[in-house]
């Protein structure tokens, strides 16, 4: 995909130079250095982890779960 960017000539210079001693195109070095960037952000975010509480009831479980009208009679009551 073809795009304009319009960088500071200062850093579009450092950039062709760096490109050329690298031997790599021009593309190929922006390309690389906005996939280290892109990464670099990804790696900083931590993976969601559910951390769960437990509570202890005061009553023994009195329910099938898997009859719902018998849990909608539990879920029901005062």
């Amino acid at each position: 995909m073809k795009t304009t960017l319009n960088l500071n000539d200062q850093v579009l210079r450092q950039a062709k130079g760096r490109a050329a001693r690298d031997g790599i195109t021009l593309t190929r070095f922006v390309e690389d250095a906005l996939r280290a960037r892109l990464a670099a952000v990804q790696d900083r975010k931590e993976p969601f982890r559910m951390r769960l509480k437990p509570v202890k009831g005061d009553r023994p479980p009195n329910v099938d779960v898997s009859d719902r009208d018998a849990l909608y009679d539990v879920i029901d009551r005062p």
